[in-house]
């Protein structure tokens, strides 16, 4: 198994080390998209890769409005597509928690043996989530946590904290005989606990050097708003020495505002492992130097791990019986030493 498919496991509070399956992301463009989703997507051998009993697999996710979400979407599609046992079962999640929340209700009504959920809001989404549980239809809550465990059956999210801390040790390290350094964070929707977790994350870390963020903005995850809190902040501080961007897809914004303000004496670090990001940090022409790892992957396994579920099956390379019940990736740095390594994972913004 290579690097790339290693998996930080929490058995009942419990880690246990062991491999998932980890595939690619996408671009906007859907021939590569399709192209790049069956590439990185695959089914491990063993008695678990064998057809078993058919089933469907319910899925939402929020519509595509940038490359991270597009590419949950279409990983999440083609994993299930490599199972002559599944039937892939995807319902439009809407604008917002409403629209979703109805369209689960009548997923559920259709009774799918198994429900793979990314919620517009963790917290919103919760109750129906339990209601699907209630009904004997597995959950997994992909990304976005809900508040009660009792509503989902597995959780499968990236380490956002995990994140920060591999974001504030990379700038850590470049500034620490600095302690006057002003480290200036882009977050991403701040009323997310996922935002929440990055950001304090990535202050614990700076800590560990002496260090603290000075000027902060919050965007929305998108290019636009990604742009528009950049160039305030920029305006605002004319000092800058490093900046943390939480993701890539809002990060092209934030590039754009740099190069309009005409600024580029920071380091900055992305977040989120997009293509675009990547091919900036290896042709090391801009301020962009490197980004910490937040794989749409996940979605390919959250449905790998769908299938076990509804077919009764553990994990092979574990003793336990039954699937974890909570999965989290693992936030892996990228910069120029190894971003070849890292370039057939990247997502189009």
């Amino acid at each position: 198994m290579s690097d790339f498919s290693r998996r930080r496991l929490l058995l009942g509070g419990s880690a246990v080390g062991a491999g998932l399956l980890l595939s690619a992301c996408t671009s906007n463009d859907s021939g590569e998209a399709d192209k790049q989703a069956e590439d990185q997507t695959k089914v491990a051998a063993g008695k678990n890769a064998e057809p078993g009993k058919k089933i469907t697999i319910g899925f939402s996710a929020p519509a595509a409005d940038h490359g991270w979400i597009a590419a949950i979407t279409n990983n999440a599609k083609a994993q299930a597509g490599k199972y002559s046992d599944v039937t892939f079962n995807a319902v439009a999640a809407g604008k917002d928690v409403p629209e979703q929340r109805a369209a689960l209700e009548t997923l559920i009504q259709q009774k799918p043996d198994v429900i793979v959920l990314l919620p517009h809001d963790g917290a919103q989404m919760t109750a129906t989530g339990r209601k699907a549980m209630d009904a004997g239809i597995p959950v997994i809550n992909l990304d976005r946590e809900f508040s009660d465990a009792l509503s989902y059956r597995t959780l499968v999210k990236g380490d956002n904290y995990g994140m920060g801390v591999a974001a504030g040790r990379l700038i850590g390290e470049k500034f620490k005989s600095n302690p006057n350094a002003v480290i200036a964070e882009i977050a991403g929707m701040d009323e997310l606990p996922l935002t929440q977790d990055r950001s304090k994350g990535f202050r614990d870390a700076l800590q560990a050097y002496g260090l603290k963020v000075g000027p902060r903005q919050a965007a929305r995850f998108t290019v636009q708003s990604g742009q528009e809190v950049t160039a305030n902040l920029l305006q605002a501080a004319p000092k800058i020495d490093a900046i943390w961007n939480h993701d890539d897809d809002q990060g092209v914004g934030v590039l754009a505002a740099i190069k309009q303000a005409n600024r580029s004496e920071f380091y900055m670090v992305g977040g989120a492992g997009s293509l675009d990001a990547m091919e900036i940090i290896k042709a090391d022409n801009q301020p962009l130097k490197a980004t910490v790892t937040y794989s749409p992957t996940m979605a390919s396994s959250a449905i790998s791990l769908a299938r076990l579920v509804a077919q009764g099956k553990g994990m092979e390379d574990l003793v336990e019986l039954q699937v974890p019940k909570l999965v989290i990736l693992q936030s892996e740095t990228i910069t120029k030493e190894n971003v070849d390594q890292y370039m057939p994972l990247g997502f189009r913004s």
